[in-house]
C-alpha cells in the first residue's frame, strides 16, 4: 500500500533533529559488532558504577513491595530530602511543594519547556550548548536564540544577552557547569545573569546536571539562590552524573507555585510518576555523606589531566576544564576545520570515537568533544592510537 494512504508524522517534527551523539554511538556499535577495537570518547557516562548503598536501597524497596504507584510528584520522604538538599547545599529558598521527581534531567528539561513555551516564543541560550536543547525548544514551536559564549565572555553577559532580547523573548536557558566545554560561571556572573532575567521579566530554566563535578576553584552557584529568582526559575537536577545513575533515569525539578500545576500535569501525562523503587534508591543517594564523591573526583582529575596531556602532545590546542566530563579542544591543522570530517577521519583511520563540535552549535565548529570519563586504559590506548600527530584529513 502506498505511503500516500497513511497519515504523516506530526509536523512539529519537521524542525526537530535526532541526537547526533546517538548517531555517533550507533556507528561505534556497528564497528564493535564487526569486531573492531574502538577507543571510545564519545559518551557521557560516569566512569564508576552506581554506589552499592544505592543499589541496596533499591533491593530493600523491592523486598518491602514498594512497587505500586507513587504520588505523581514523588514519594513524600524523597521530596522532603530534596528540599533539605537544595535549601542547604544550593541555598535555594524552595517552598515545601516545589520539588517534583522526574525521569532524569532530559525529562525534567522537556517538561519545563513544555510548561513554559508557546509557539513563536524565543529562548536565549549560550552556544556551544548541549545538543538536545535546540530540538526540544523547536518541538514546542519556539525559537532558540543563540548567544556566542565567547562574545558573552568578552563583552559581558548583560551586553551579549541584551543585544538579542526581543518582544518575543520569554526564557533564558542556563547551564553551569556547561556541556560540552566544562565552563563554570562564577558567583558574580550568575548574579549578573539573574539580574538580567529579573529586570527583563523573563523566566529561567537552569540545567544543573554537573553541579557536583567541579574539580578546582569556586563551587557551583544556583541562579534560584538569588533574590527574586526562585519565583521565576525552574531548576533541573539529575542524579545521573553525581551518583553514576545514568540508566536509572532519576532526577528532580524545583518549580515555582505559579507554574506548578502546569508542570505537574506535564509530568503526570508524560510518565505518570517515576518508578517507585527507583525513588527509594534516590532517597538513599541524597542521604549519602557529601564526601563520598572525593575519591571519584580524584579519578576524574587524573583522567582529565592524562587526556589533556595526550591531546596536546598530538597537536590539539585546549584549556583544562574545571568541571563536567569533557574536553573540547580545537582541531589541529592536519585534520582541517570541519569537525564532522575530522571526527570521521579519527574514527576511520585510528578507531577513535569523538563528537563533532558542530553538533553543539555553530560556535562549536572547529572543535571535537572527548569524554575523559573513561577507563584509564582507554586514555592510554587512544593517545597511543592518535600517535605523535593527528591523522591526515579523510
Amino acid at each position: 500500500m502506498s505511503d500516500e494512504n497513511f497519515p504523516g508524522a506530526a509536523s512539529r517534527f519537521a524542525s526537530v533533529g535526532f541526537s547526533e551523539i546517538v548517531q555517533v554511538r550507533n556507528r561505534v556499535l556497528a564497528l564493535l559488532a564487526q569486531g573492531h577495537r574502538v577507543w571510545r570518547f564519545e559518551g557521557g557516562e560516569p566512569y564508576m558504577p552506581t554506589p552499592d548503598p544505592i543499589k541496596a536501597a533499591m533491593s530493600r524497596a523491592l523486598a518491602r513491595n514498594e512497587t505500586r504507584y507513587a504520588p505523581s510528584s514523588g514519594v513524600p520522604e524523597l521530596r522532603k530530602a530534596i528540599l533539605a538538599k537544595v535549601r542547604s547545599r544550593n541555598a535555594i529558598p524552595a517552598d515545601d511543594e516545589s520539588p517534583i521527581v522526574v525521569n532524569g534531567g532530559m525529562h525534567g528539561l522537556f517538561a519545563a519547556f513544555a510548561t513554559l513555551l508557546d509557539p513563536q516564543d524565543e529562548v536565549l541560550m549560550l552556544s556551544p550548548y548541549w545538543t538536545p536543547i535546540v530540538d526540544v525548544i523547536r518541538y514546542h514551536g519556539a525559537a532558540p536564540v543563540l548567544v556566542p559564549a565567547e562574545e558573552a565572555g568578552g563583552d559581558g553577559l548583560t551586553a551579549a544577552l541584551g543585544k538579542r532580547l526581543s518582544k518575543k523573548t520569554k526564557l533564558l536557558y542556563w547551564n553551569s557547569p556547561t556541556n560540552p566545554t566544562g565552563q563554570v560561571f562564577d558567583r558574580a556572573q550568575v548574579e549578573e545573569v539573574s539580574a538580567f532575567v529579573r529586570e527583563n521579566g523573563l523566566g529561567l530554566i537552569s540545567d544543573e546536571a554537573y553541579e557536583d563535578l567541579i574539580y578546582e576553584g569556586e563551587g557551583h552557584v544556583s541562579p534560584a539562590s538569588f533574590p527574586g529568582l526562585s519565583e521565576r526559575t525552574i531548576s533541573v537536577f539529575t542524579l545521573s552524573k553525581t551518583y553514576s545513575m545514568t540508566g536509572w533515569r532519576a532526577g528532580y525539578v524545583l518549580v515555582p507555585k505559579r507554574w506548578r500545576a502546569a508542570m505537574q500535569t506535564a509530568v503526570l501525562y508524560s510518565i505518570n510518576g517515576v518508578s517507585t523503587p527507583t525513588q527509594w534508591a534516590m532517597l538513599e543517594a541524597l542521604s549519602m555523606p557529601p564526601d563520598f564523591l572525593e575519591e571519584a573526583k580524584a579519578g576524574y582529575r587524573r583522567r582529565r589531566d592524562a587526556l589533556v596531556a595526550g591531546l596536546r602532545g598530538a597537536g590539539f590546542e585546549l584549556e583544562t576544564p574545571r568541571a563536567a566530563l569533557y574536553l573540547f579542544p580545537k582541531i589541529p591543522p592536519a585534520l582541517g576545520g570541519d569537525s564532522a570530517a575530522a571526527a570521521t577521519a579519527l574514527l576511520d583511520a585510528r578507531r577513535i570515537a569523538t563528537v563533532p563540535g558542530i553538533v553543539f552549535g555553530p560556535e562549536g565548529e572547529g572543535h571535537l568533544r572527548f569524554s575523559f570519563s573513561v577507563a584509564e586504559e582507554t586514555i592510554e590506548g587512544g593517545v597511543a592510537a592518535l600517535g605523535a600527530a593527528a591523522p591526515a584529513r579523510a
